[in-house]
């Protein structure tokens, strides 16, 4: 593929995402000879199911996002898909890393929810508190995002505001302006909550110190989607309850 981009061609290459190991060095190459190289990664969580936890992906994303010059996205649905094309395309000395669900998600409607060209700014109100004025913040990616519109129901039905932060993208929402970072994370809304079936690492700079962050802190297990789900707390009632918790804190001090 490195080859082909220094050649004046645009490819692309796809695979499991837990073999993107076996590419790192490519991947490492691309971004120092800044050539804008795609690599397009599936089976990005625990969606393998009982393929276990060889398959399963925990530390990859992170490492990932770790190197220099690379531009790793992770949409939520097929609409950021999109959106996450778009960017990728117009670049020219950046190589760039799509990691995508095995399972199917839904397709968030855009008429209730935030347009998906958010994505371009790597991430985006997609659903907000009443007046804008949230209490609580939930912040995800990938298969998670539609996890934290759920859990962003159920407590909007119990009169805690919520807002929901889609993140496909650290890297290009860190290149945004400090304005528009701290309009959608306000500085003053200290109760945070992150939702990535990925490594935990890294989320505490959204997050911040008071802030809970609901990863993978192990590697996963045999099991189907939905018991691994139930297992690891990526569940919108558990959400809820984390809220709660973080409130309650915030309350008392």
């Amino acid at each position: 593929m490195n080859g082909l981009a220094l050649s004046k061609l645009r490819p692309f290459g796809a695979t499991f995402f837990i073999f993107s190991d076996y590419a790192r060095p490519a991947i490492r190459l691309s971004a120092l000879m800044e050539i804008p190289s795609i690599f397009v990664f599936t089976h990005d969580a625990m969606g393998d199911g009982e393929d276990g936890p060889t398959h399963q992906p925990v530390e990859q994303l992170l490492s990932l996002r770790a190197i220099p010059g690379l531009v790793t996205l992770r949409p939520g649905d097929a609409n950021e898909v999109v959106e996450a094309y778009r960017y990728i395309m117009q670049l020219r000395h950046q190589p760039a890393v799509l990691a995508l669900s095995r399972q199917p998600l839904p397709t968030l409607d855009r008429n209730r929810y935030a347009p998906a060209s958010g994505v371009a700014r790597g991430a985006y109100i997609l659903a907000d508190a009443p007046e804008g004025n949230p209490e609580v913040i939930l912040i995800a990616s990938g298969s998670e995002v539609s996890l934290a519109v759920q859990a962003h129901d159920k407590l909007l039905a119990e009169g805690i505001r919520a807002r929901v932060v889609s993140m496909p993208s650290w890297d290009i929402f860190d290149h945004q302006t400090q304005q528009y970072r701290d309009r959608v994370l306000p500085p003053n809304v200290k109760a945070r909550v992150a939702i990535e079936q990925a490594s935990t690492l890294g989320w505490e700079r959204y997050v911040g110190q008071v802030g809970h962050v609901i990863g993978m802190r192990t590697f996963g297990a045999s099991a189907p989607l939905k018991e691994l789900q139930k297992k690891f707390g990526f569940e919108p009632d558990r959400v809820v309850e984390v809220v709660r918790e973080l409130l309650e804190k915030e309350a008392i001090q």
